[in-house]
């Protein structure tokens, strides 16, 4: 193509959709206030087993960001379990943001991805009836081999969800953390080191998504 046949067809484009082509537009989101109360719903990831209370990433992240984190992480917890907690804990306190970090042990106990896959978007729709600010953190699928050569990767129905919902994603977090074997407290939780990383990771995206 002429290159002037190029800068004829790019005039017509507006500019915002120009910039949005190249990747550099400005987050949308509002950042939220440095004292905002924020909800970590999850499992024993968010919970911070394997390690001292202290150091649980709810913890860590409030650290760095000054947030008031409430840490409502339950070990064991599924997402159906998680969808049967969300509506009191939302009526229970007013919360600027809401993580949810959920769904590795519907895989380790072989729930079919499609009912996992419709808690976590009712998940989301409740959140976001709640509060615009709902992050959907991306759980790592179950292997035990990619885990010992240090590559899992997430689970692919986080990013649909969080696509189909309107939810900002927060990819390759807990994959990266628990691929790496000095990092864990066993084989499928963080040591005190992990979850210091799973947050500044977490603080690092959020950032980067405007919410600070």
């Amino acid at each position: 193509m002429k290159r002037r046949h190029l800068l004829h067809l790019l005039a017509g484009v507006p500019a915002a959709a120009l910039v949005a082509a190249c990747g550099k537009r400005k987050p949308s989101a509002a950042a939220l206030k440095s004292d905002a109360r924020v909800l970590a719903l999850g499992d024993s990831l968010t919970f911070g087993y394997g390690a001292p209370p202290e150091a649980a990433w709810p913890v860590k992240l409030g650290e760095l960001t000054g947030w008031q984190i409430e840490n409502a992480g339950l070990n064991g917890d599924t997402s159906a379990g998680a969808l049967e907690r969300l509506a009191p804990l939302l009526a229970a306190g007013s919360y600027d943001a809401v993580l949810i970090g959920i769904g590795g042990n519907d895989m380790l106990r072989g729930v079919p991805p499609a009912a996992t896959r419709e808690n976590l978007a009712a998940l989301v729709s409740q959140a976001r009836a709640h509060t615009p600010y709902v992050a959907l953190l991306a759980t790592p699928s179950p292997d035990a081999m990619r885990a010992v050569v240090g590559s899992l990767s997430d689970a692919l129905f986080y990013e649909e969800v969080a696509k189909s919902g309107q939810a900002l994603l927060v990819p390759n977090v807990y994959s990266s953390v628990l691929s790496d074997a000095s990092l864990r407290s066993d084989r499928i939780h963080a040591n005190a080191e992990g979850y210091a990383r799973i947050a500044q990771q977490l603080a690092d995206q959020l950032k980067a998504a405007g919410w600070r």
